[in-house]
């Protein structure tokens, strides 16, 4: 795993500026704006807006056969309109300050030691030391909280039971079952 001082001169090396226009929030191709969440950050949104587990998150699109006439999903997405993330208001996010992991590193992810780059027209821009180290270690803290979420989706997926005819989404905390 690349250390916060690496990932930070690639970083820089590349340049970045939020331009604030919205478009990574907004869809613009079949699950452009698919942002996938942990429980933890979608219970710290319901926190903070009030709004309820199924109001905030929708189960990841893609569902595997249970082999039982069930189906399961491993991973949570934030909710969606046909045109954006439910979130994004009035060209702004209203849940800055509780935005998930994916949404605070955008258009960086680390895959193992590769630092990847998505499409975004920041990018290029200017970033200073200071915040590329910034940047560098939220990519940093998240791959580390996807490290640990996908072990504990693996820990609950081997004791876990999709009932029979229903559709679950397995994640670290346990089965939950859809209804609906």
């Amino acid at each position: 795993m690349l250390g916060v001082d690496d990932v930070a001169d690639r970083i820089e090396s590349v340049g970045f500026r939020c331009r604030r226009c919205g478009a990574c929030c907004r869809r613009v191709a079949e699950d452009s704006n698919l942002v996938i969440v942990s429980p933890a950050e979608v219970r710290a949104i319901m926190a903070a807006t009030g709004m309820a587990w199924d109001e905030v998150a929708e189960p990841y699109p893609d569902f595997i056969d249970a082999g039982n006439g069930g189906e399961y999903t491993l991973a949570w997405c934030i909710r969606r309109t046909t045109k954006a993330c439910i979130f994004l208001r009035e060209g702004r996010c209203s849940v800055y300050a509780h935005r998930p992991w994916i949404c605070r590193t955008y258009p960086f992810m680390l895959v193992d030691d590769e630092l990847r780059v998505s499409e975004c027209s920041g990018l290029g821009m200017p970033l200073s030391p200071p915040g590329a180290r910034d940047a560098a270690a939220d990519l940093c803290g998240r791959q580390a909280a996807e490290a640990a979420e996908e072990a504990g989706i693996r820990a609950v997926y081997r004791r876990a039971t999709v009932p029979p005819g229903k559709r679950a989404v397995i994640d670290s905390e346990g089965v939950k079952v859809l209804h609906g």
